[in-house]
């Protein structure tokens, strides 16, 4: 077995300082073997954290923030992309290792890892096997330096954590005053990342220290934008506040409209437009979010040029979101397409495009963007998650687990996807593992609705009604307009012998959604009550509702 000792302490090398030590023992290895393709397939991911590999590892996949000046590249990844680059090299290391050999590890100054490398460690011990991959802990001896301000790479790859440690260390040390435009620009960037690392206050302190010492109209414009948008995006949504949002929004856009330079006034504007859109979405005002996108849209296609492309792309995928929302879907999906189209390499464009598709019924074509979404990222859980619900919805109930079985691999705190398995494994008659699910969820999100009412349908299954009660009722309580707990609910009714009760909620039930499926129930227990034209009636309907349903032709025949 290789054994190689390796130190995580961040103030070497910043984030990924153990990663970097790892994939330069690793990759050399890998190319002498010949592997190319694998190493190439994992080139964002490398490159990420080793950047001292770039000359070896050519680049495959790219989008157009990579062609383009830094400040043009407006879109900074969000705080999950490190999950992502932690996965991909997880199945870099994976795969190399079961061609060459198994590996010993030692991390020294484990506790002193930059958050991306200490996430990494996890990924690579919850989902290598310690016969393939051994990670012992070495001795902690920290060294005495700071962590190494590298502000363009942190912001660039997104890691926040190491951009919020180091630029507050230098602004603490910093003057506005011995360099306005520096200062500045510092401390936009770090308030960004302690808002992506859901800090919101202390960026909300650094706005509003910003606002006690700048007259400067853009940097004022900038961070009234940045202060409605901690209100309306908030990690607690107890803590948003639209309406303040909206007063901080309307003086950013009082300031960025009066900027003399047309084009700098078209770009900051058209910025502040589009957030006000999401404020006035967050108030339930979608068709004058619709039009504040559009005027932004107008701006930057007339003053804009032949510059910031991803501006333009980004208004055009929000207004498709706009649109989808109001119903208008070929415009929506219009709109996704020329997102998608502008930068072909970038990939969450084809996954909310691909969210339209299937709920448009275009199963393939949905499945094509999520498999887009797959090749061209590091491992996007979001993309499994969501070609599950396809695959379920064609009636393919193992390749739906098995790709819900991925998404938790990948991230065991996606909580969406332990409702989903939970549901496939009650479909499947696995009420044991159903109920292990519903537990693992439970954790993460105490009292979800959609948890609580698989959780009801597992206990029915099992014969506990008082638990399987509890359940429904906990779920309704939280989401009144749940259609499966009303349904679970009565079917516990029903199994009782209360009639009334099950005729009741399946009442309910169908009047927030009228389905096939609901009025054969209904119909079955009408039957039971001795209401056998009421039964009729429902089966009648049934039948309007899904023509040529066996068993909906049966129970009229028997009628």
């Amino acid at each position: 077995m290789d054994t190689i000792s390796l130190d995580a302490d961040r103030r070497i090398a910043g984030p990924y300082t153990f990663a970097a030590g790892l994939l330069g023992h690793l990759v050399p290895r890998a190319l002498e073997r010949r592997s190319e393709e694998l190493v190439a397939a994992h080139d964002i991911e490398i490159r990420a954290a080793a950047p001292r590999l770039r000359g070896c590892v050519p680049e495959r996949r790219s989008s157009l923030a990579d062609t383009l000046p830094r400040g043009q590249r407006i879109l900074v990844p969000g705080a999950r992309r490190s999950l992502r680059i932690a996965n991909g090299l997880a199945e870099f290391v994976r795969d190399h290792l079961r061609g060459a050999g198994p590996l010993a590890l030692t991390v020294t100054n484990l506790g002193e890892a930059d958050h991306t490398d200490a996430e990494l460690v996890a990924v690579l011990r919850r989902r290598l096997d310690p016969g393939l991959l051994r990670i012992d802990e070495g001795p902690s001896a920290p060294s005495a330096g700071p962590l190494r301000a590298d502000f363009d790479r942190y912001r660039d790859e997104g890691f926040h954590h190491a951009m919020a440690e180091s630029g507050l260390a230098v602004l603490r040390g910093m003057a506005y005053e011995d360099d306005p435009e520096g200062w500045q620009h510092l401390l936009q960037r770090v308030a960004g990342a302690l808002e992506a690392v859901e800090r919101e206050d202390e960026a909300r302190e650094l706005y509003d220290r910003a606002r006690r010492v700048s007259t400067d109209p853009k940097h004022r414009a900038t961070i009234a934008y940045a202060t409605a948008m901690i209100l309306v995006r908030h990690h607690d949504p107890a803590r948003r506040d639209p309406e303040q949002a909206l007063a901080w929004i309307n003086e950013a856009i009082t300031i960025t409209s009066l900027l003399p330079d047309r084009r700098e006034r078209a770009f900051h504007l058209g910025f502040d437009l589009n957030g006000k859109a999401l404020v006035e979405v967050r108030r339930g005002r979608y068709e004058s979010a619709t039009e504040l996108v559009r005027q932004a849209i107008d701006l930057a296609e007339t003053d804009l040029a032949g510059e910031h492309p991803i501006h333009r792309l980004v208004l055009h995928a929000n207004r498709a979101q706009l649109l989808a929302m109001a119903g208008r879907t070929e415009e929506a999906l219009a709109g996704y397409t020329r997102a998608v189209e502008a930068d072909p390499g970038y990939p969450d464009y084809y996954l909310e495009r691909g969210n339209l598709l299937h709920r448009l019924g275009r199963s393939d074509e949905a499945l094509a963007d999520y498999e887009a979404v797959m090749r061209l990222s590091p491992p996007f859980p979001e993309a499994y998650y969501n070609r599950a619900e396809v695959r379920f919805a064609a009636g393919d109930l193992e390749g739906a687990r098995a790709d819900l079985d991925h998404t938790l691999e990948l991230d065991p705190e996606f909580a969406p996807a332990y409702v989903n398995r939970s549901g496939i494994d009650v479909a499947m008659g696995d009420y044991a593992r159903a109920r292990e699910d519903v537990l693992r969820g439970l954790g993460l999100t105490p009292r979800d609705p959609h948890l609580m009412c698989v959780l009801g349908q597992v206990e029915l299954a099992e014969g506990r009604h008082p638990e399987a009660r509890t359940a429904f009722d906990g779920a309704l309580e939280a989401a009144p307009e749940l259609v499966a707990a009303w349904a679970g609910r009565a079917e516990l009714a029903f199994e009782r012998g209360e009639h009334d009760a099950a005729l009741a909620d399946l009442t309910h039930a169908l009047k927030l959604e009228e389905t096939a499926e609901l009025l054969f129930n209904r119909s079955v227990v009408y039957r039971a009550a001795g209401l056998a034209d009421k039964a009729r009636d429902d089966l009648l309907r049934a039948a309007e509702l899904a023509p040529g349903d066996e068993e909906v032709g049966r129970a009229l025949a028997e009628l």
